[in-house]
């Protein structure tokens, strides 16, 4: 008598499971196939995203995805703060704690690079079969550790506060009171723009600033140079062989001049 099609099937299926007991499950078509068909999936949510936010959006209100889009970004700001994804915001804190020059290198290719490897070797290095929790002190307390780590990382990167434009801007009459420089309209403006275009982040200034990355406190630097140097320096500081800091030319000449001349004026508290 012939068997139904339900005990041919259960035979089949106990063969199978048989085989991957015996040799594993094969990549092809098996692991491929269930691959294709999760890409595929993530493809149409994607799709299906884009859809409705295209659709229950207009140019004048957003949807529940978000607006078309919002207005465009100012090149020329200088009350904007760049902040990283907060993916990155324990690299983002370890720059803070390693401020130097000389070391920042350990801080944004050092550590990750040496975490990275520990990790990519862990299967060379980490042969035992044992895998329960409670038998490998080591590898759960350095798991733990780097867990807090990353933890305590990300939060203080997260938190940590910048120096803003506006709030250093009401301070200018008081910098210029100090530095001898009131009533000096080019050396206040430059003030005003010292103070919104970021400086601070990495410089000091009578007692402001954050004095990161090597940068030097500036409320005694006119005594050094005067305003063509300070333009020519902001122009390119790495002709001058500081290659941390960025170029300012884009502010435009009379910006910088209006700098220079701050600086100029910064001799020290009278």
């Amino acid at each position: 008598m012939a068997r139904d099609l339900g005990e041919l099937n259960r035979e089949d299926f106990a063969r199978y499971k048989d085989d991957v007991k015996k040799e594993g499950k094969p990549f092809f078509p098996r692991a491929l196939f269930h691959d294709t068909v999760m890409s595929l999936v993530v493809v149409l949510v994607i799709a299906g995203l884009a859809v409705i936010w295209y659709y229950d959006a207009d140019g004048t209100k957003p949807g529940i995805l978000g607006p078309w889009y919002t207005e465009p970004a100012d090149p020329g700001t200088t009350d904007f703060i760049p902040r990283p994804d907060w993916y990155f915001y324990f690299l983002f804190y370890l720059l803070r704690i390693f401020e130097w020059p000389e070391t920042v290198f350990i801080a944004t290719v050092g550590i990750p690079t040496i975490c990275l490897i520990l990790l990519l070797g862990l299967p060379f290095y980490d042969r035992r079969r044992e895998r329960r929790a409670s038998r490998r002190p080591v590898a759960m307390v350095a798991a733990v550790l780097t867990v807090l780590s990353m933890a305590v990382l990300t939060y203080k990167g997260a938190t940590a506060t910048e120096a803003l434009g506006s709030a250093l801007r009401a301070l200018v009459p008081e910098w210029a009171e100090e530095q001898g420089f009131a009533g000096n309209q080019q050396a206040e403006d430059g003030a005003k723009l010292f103070a919104e275009s970021g400086c601070l982040n990495c410089h000091t200034y009578l007692g402001q600033g954050a004095g990161t990355l090597g940068a030097p406190d500036l409320s005694e630097i006119g005594k050094t140079n005067d305003t063509a140097y300070f333009v020519q320096y902001l122009s390119n500081p790495a002709q001058f062989g500081n290659t941390v800091m960025g170029s300012y030319a884009y502010l435009g000449q009379e910006n910088l001049e209006a700098l220079g001349a701050f600086l100029e004026a910064s001799k020290g508290p009278k």
